[in-house]
This record gives structure tokens, sequence and C-alpha cells, in this order.
């Protein structure tokens, strides 16, 4: 009998300590999805050509972008003609100066294009959710094709890890001309149960999803998918299972950057290369 009570009081708090453990991650999960830097980015960073632009979205916030013409690198000037544009999605972490530098080539390439910060970041109000970041790359959305510079149907995402998931659930309501994921999660899920296997039950203890894999199997979109083979965030092989889900046409490049946050990984000539193949096929050059 002494032996079965100390087998149940084992259990007990084997359970006990599981559950807090669930509970705790529970509560405290969105601050291990979302990193967002507190500063609001400063216009002086900007080339003179583009513009602070603001973002109104369907809940009532109003967020900081950047707004960069494409140029005409003959003249040094920005190109009148409506033509192709591109919308980047960041990542969970740090604000749009970060990704500045990939903005300012792709409009020395002949792309306008828009940058900006999700709720929660750089300055802005809110707080990051799934549902909140997909209202907010839609109101990104409506101010790049509303502008005279840009053909609203040639129009690439592009999506950078935790924001190829928002890309993409934007790209469920509004399909873009081509899309660029790099270093895209299949989903919240299939991350959680790589970095925690011993989590059994980590689908029910989600508040954000983002099934990146199970959007693009239903979208007919030209697709990008760029991965780093020692990514040891979003490992290669999960990236993977975005690329097997989409339909055709799509193509997977495995670049020679190696890490997830590496530098090459924004504005690294072989990244560089790959994204002006690709969107000068599917959305055209000016």
């Amino acid at each position: 009998m002494a032996f079965l009570e100390v087998v149940v009081r084992s259990a007990l708090i084997v359970v006990s300590v599981a559950l807090v453990i669930m509970a705790f991650l529970y509560v405290t999960q969105r601050s291990m999805v979302y990193f967002p830097g507190s500063n609001t980015p400063g216009a002086e960073l900007l080339p003179a050509r583009a513009e602070t632009v603001e973002l109104n979205t369907d809940d009532g916030l109003r967020l900081g972008a950047w707004f960069l013409p494409a140029t005409d690198a003959r003249a040094d000037r920005a190109a009148p003609a409506p033509g192709p544009a591109v919308l980047i999605c960041n990542g969970n972490a740090g604000d749009r100066s970060h990704r500045l530098p990939l903005a300012i080539e792709l409009s020395e390439r002949g792309y306008a294009v828009l940058l900006f910060d999700y709720r929660g970041y750089g300055g802005n109000p809110g707080s990051p959710t799934e549902e909140g970041l997909r209202t907010d790359a839609r109101a990104a959305l409506e101010v790049l094709a509303a502008r005279p510079e840009v053909d609203p149907n040639r129009i690439a995402y592009f999506g950078e890890s935790l924001g190829a998931g928002v890309a993409g659930g934007l790209a469920t309501e509004r399909p873009p001309a081509a899309l660029v994921l790099r270093s895209p999660p299949p989903s919240i899920a299939e991350m959680g149960r790589h970095h925690y296997p011993y989590l059994l039950i980590v689908d029910a203890l989600l508040l954000d999803r983002y099934p990146l894999r199970e959007q693009v199997g239903a979208m007919r979109v030209p697709l990008l998918v760029l991965v780093t083979e020692r990514d040891e965030i979003v490992p290669a092989v999960l990236s993977r299972r975005v690329y097997d889900a989409a339909a055709e046409p799509k193509r997977y490049v495995a670049l020679s950057a190696a890490h997830h946050n590496d530098p090459a990984l924004l504005t690294g000539g072989e990244l560089l290369a790959e994204l002006s193949v690709f969107l000068e096929e599917w959305v055209g050059a000016r």
C-alpha cells in the first residue's frame, strides 16, 4: 500500500509540474514568437527619394511605413510610369530599418517598395497577433497599390521568416503577382514540435498558428522559396515542406549563407541575383 501511495504521489507531482509548464508556455507563448523593436525608425536613414507614410488598419491603428519608388538608374530619378512593386513583410524581430538595405537594392533594380512595421513594432501601438499582423499587411498593401507609381497587378510579396507566414496569409485574401518566401516556417505548430519535441500537445496550446504550408497548397501563385541549409531557427527541411506543398510554377534555392540571420540573406549577391531573375520573370522589369 505504501508503495502504491508513493507511485500515485509521484505521478501527481509529474502531472502537476507538466501542467504548470504548459500553463506558463500558454501565457508567455507570444513573447517567444514576437520580438518587437521598440524604437521608432528615424527618417534620417532614408535615401532622398523615399517617403514616410502612414498606414490605417481596419481596427483603427496607425502604423509607420516607408515607401521607396523605383529608380531609373540612368537618370537617377524615380520613373514616372506605373510599374512593378514589392511589399516586404518583416520577420519576428527588429523593425523596418533592418530591411532598408534590401528595399534600396530592389528600388535600384526598378521596383517600388513598401516597408512597414507591424503593430507593437517600431514604436507602433498595439500588440502583435496572427490576425493583427495580417490586418497590418492588408493596410500596407492598400497603400502600396494606391500609389500612382505602382501597377496594382504587378505587386510581389516578400516574406522573411515569420513574415513569410504573414505574406502567405495575405496571399490567401489578395493573391500577389508573385510570392517570395525566405526561410519560411510551415506552421507554428511544426516549429514548436521541432524545437520542443517533449511537448506532446503543443498544437492545443497555440494562440497563433500561421499555417503557411496549408495556405500555399491552396494557392496558384508563382513561388520562390529561399533557404540556407544551416539555418538553426527555421531548418531547411521545414521550409522544404512549404515548397513541396505548393503548385507549379515554383523554385527552391538553397543559398550559401551560413545562418538564419546572416546579412547575406537580406542583401547578399546570391539572394539578390535569384530575387531579380524571379521578379523580372513574374512581375516584369520597369
